[in-house]
């Protein structure tokens, strides 16, 4: 027998090493958690007098029901993959980083104003110009946040929570005002064709912009596990005591983790904008952010299955619009679902720490 017959290939060893360290706990309670929630869900339907099983097919045909349904579902998923996966990068450092919404908004903006000149480059470079700007004031947004944490202590909670108030009334007034387009609806001048996603199914609204976020979903993935930087940053977030001791500045990381953040959502912004709308429009974000929350907790933060996550939410939006135009039943019944994802995913880290207070 060969030597190439007796041992494993390098490709090999690297998917059982990737199989053996890979974190199954956080899938399989986020799976249990968005069945349970279903299942909870199915209870409020029925004793309001609604069939569980019409909603579900319902759901399903608006998520999955032709090309066109699975265009949309993956439309919907796209800007929640960026944010969850922007919640996720500040968790590794401990942070919790509500503030996604508001450097969206940042790097949407930034998007389009490059994207509006015409600058006689390609559309590669055109493209890759606006998302470099919207990562670069994302992650400034988000980096404000990171340094009044380190530096004064202050709740990175409350900060990003304050700084999405900011962010939406610093762009309702910029689309209002100085940079409005012409016309009654606040808006920007639209991005020039250089500067637009290419369409990937046609007749429908998806673009390039799912490759831009499964692309930087595994940058950051590889950031994480295999590189210096990646390493000091999880070790702040497992213990910044042990960390600090071991001679990683903990205060740079956390400040770090969330110009990272605040870049991945930033960029998120900008596909919205180069791929859905072609300019910014004032409200054009129905809460990705905050829902953003809701997909990194249901896989415990785990960047790389953001995109998981991601899509169970993206058929619940895809499907409940269908669901609330095509039957009686509330559309609201997929929120309703998502809430209850939020907590029985939480419920237990809470009862722990209860636990834990009362046994100090």
């Amino acid at each position: 027998m060969s030597t190439a017959e007796q041992s494993p290939s390098s490709w090999q060893q690297k998917l059982q090493h990737w199989i053996k360290e890979f974190n199954w706990r956080s899938l399989t309670s986020g799976v249990g958690a968005f069945l349970l929630s279903l299942l909870i869900g199915s209870l409020f339907l029925s004793l309001n007098g609604y069939n569980p099983l019409v909603a579900f097919r319902e759901i399903f045909t608006g998520a999955f029901g032709n090309k066109y349904a699975l265009a949309e579902t993956l439309l919907k998923t796209t800007p929640l993959i960026f944010t969850g996966l922007s919640v996720a990068v500040a968790f590794q450092a401990g942070l919790f980083n509500i503030g996604a919404e508001g450097q969206l908004l940042m790097g949407a903006l930034a998007t389009a104003m490059v994207g509006s000149f015409e600058i006689g480059m390609p559309a590669v470079v055109h493209v890759t110009l606006a998302l470099v700007a919207a990562a670069l004031v994302g992650g400034l947004w988000g980096g404000i946040a990171g340094f009044i944490k380190q530096r004064f202590g202050a709740n990175e909670v409350i900060i990003t929570i304050m700084m999405n108030y900011i962010a939406f009334l610093l762009t309702s007034y910029m689309v209002n005002y100085p940079w409005k387009a012409a016309g009654m609806v606040p808006q920007t001048n639209p991005v020039v064709a250089s500067a637009a996603l290419p369409t990937l199914i046609r007749g429908s609204q998806l673009t390039a912009g799912l490759f831009i976020a499964i692309f930087v979903v595994i940058f950051v993935t590889i950031l994480f596990r295999s590189t210096v930087f990646g390493y000091e940053m999880k070790a702040v977030g497992f213990n910044s005591q042990a960390s600090a001791t071991g001679g990683i500045h903990t205060a740079l990381m956390g400040a770090l983790s969330m110009v990272l953040a605040g870049a991945v959502a930033g960029i998120g912004g900008g596909v919205e904008i180069l791929g859905v709308h072609g300019r910014f429009i004032q409200g054009f974000s129905p809460g990705f952010g905050y829902d953003g929350v809701a997909v990194s907790v249901l896989v415990n933060s785990n960047p790389a299955l953001v995109p998981i996550s991601s899509v169970l939410f993206g058929i619940l939006r895809a499907g409940g619009s269908y669901l609330e135009r095509n039957t009686q039943i509330p559309g609201d019944f997929t929120t309703v679902i998502q809430g209850l994802v939020i907590f029985f995913v939480a419920a237990p880290r809470i009862f722990e720490a209860i636990l834990k207070r009362r046994a100090k």
